[in-house]
């Protein structure tokens, strides 16, 4: 199969579902974004007894937190994270708190240990400002190792570039993914989900290491005079390996999500798409970029430039 004679279509093809994922995340709201974002309480519970989880959530849908993040602590416990809970109405009545300790401890039997506290969504917005940094530092790190690691290559950067390019595609076509499933399945955006892009990051850069070293070995030996013969044959070379990794991770994040994903739910999913999209982007997207500058085509006025000398 002639990869890079198709990397027109592929650019198109990832173009659209760029922009598909973009226009998604310009429609309010850009995403369903889960508790951990948003604000609200952790209550902390543990019982004397042992408590099924599935029950504890659909006890706390029933009390009205359908959205509530129900994560198990330990043998006996739980962790809960919900909107803010309010206190007692003016009324006198009970407060959100103890409507919920009343109703779990006439479900499930003595509560052992509670305790509730804030969380603040300016944690959060600090965590997505950390992210951020720390994956725009691991680009810089990324780049500059490719461009070591591939030395003897003429222009070696590019290879770098390109793959951080590959990573940046990825991580935009999830989001957009994300923003369109949180629309149609009510699929979170939440701590979880950060873990998973810089996951889906790690990734992609990963899958195309291994193009790319298939590459260097191939212009090495000089299986082809042509650059863009040598990377197709590359590619064909490692196709095999790539889809073999793929699909068993694959295998092994769906049986995760039909087990019962819960808490982990939003994390699941972003690997589910990183792993598609990242072998996807390895080798129609990384490969290709490589194959368009070195034909210099990422810029119009180089074409000219260059027809101009010729003249």
């Amino acid at each position: 199969m002639d990869f890079v004679g198709k990397r027109k279509w592929f650019f198109i093809f990832s173009t659209v579902v760029i922009l598909v994922g973009i226009a998604s995340m310009a429609i309010s709201p850009r995403f369903k974004v889960g508790i951990d974002f948003e604000g609200g309480s952790a209550f902390s519970v543990s019982f004397i007894q042992d408590v099924d989880e599935d029950r504890m959530r659909y006890v706390m849908a029933e009390l009205g937190h359908e959205q509530a993040v129900v994560q198990r602590v330990g043998d006996k416990g739980f962790l809960i994270r919900t909107t803010t809970l309010e206190g007692p109405g003016v009324d006198g009545g009970p407060s959100e708190r103890e409507a919920i300790e009343g109703r779990l401890t006439g479900e499930f039997g003595e509560i052992a240990t509670s305790e509730l506290s804030a969380v603040s969504e300016v944690v959060a917005k600090e965590t997505i400002r950390n992210a951020g940094i720390a994956v725009g530092v691991a680009a810089l790190f990324i780049m500059a190792y490719i461009s070591f690691a591939f030395r003897l290559m003429t222009n070696s950067f590019r290879l770098g570039v390109a793959a951080i390019l590959a990573a940046l595609h990825d991580v935009i076509i999830t989001l957009g993914l994300f923003s369109i499933l949180g629309k149609v399945i009510d699929l979170e955006v939440n701590a979880m989900f950060i873990t998973g892009i810089l996951a889906v990051v790690g990734y992609s850069v990963n899958d195309t290491i291994v193009v790319f070293d298939r590459i260097r070995e191939n212009t090495a030996r000089r299986v082809s005079r042509e650059m863009g013969s040598t990377i197709n044959i590359s590619i064909m070379e490692t196709l095999g390996r790539s889809l073999t990794t793929s699909i068993t991770t694959m295998t092994v994040i769906l049986a995760l999500l039909l087990m019962g994903g819960g808490t982990i739910e939003s994390l699941l999913y972003t690997l589910l798409i990183g792993v598609i999209v990242g072998t996807y982007s390895s080798i129609a997207i990384a490969s290709q970029l490589l194959m368009v500058w070195e034909q210099g085509g990422w810029l119009p006025f180089l074409h000219k430039k260059e027809a101009g000398a010729e003249a």
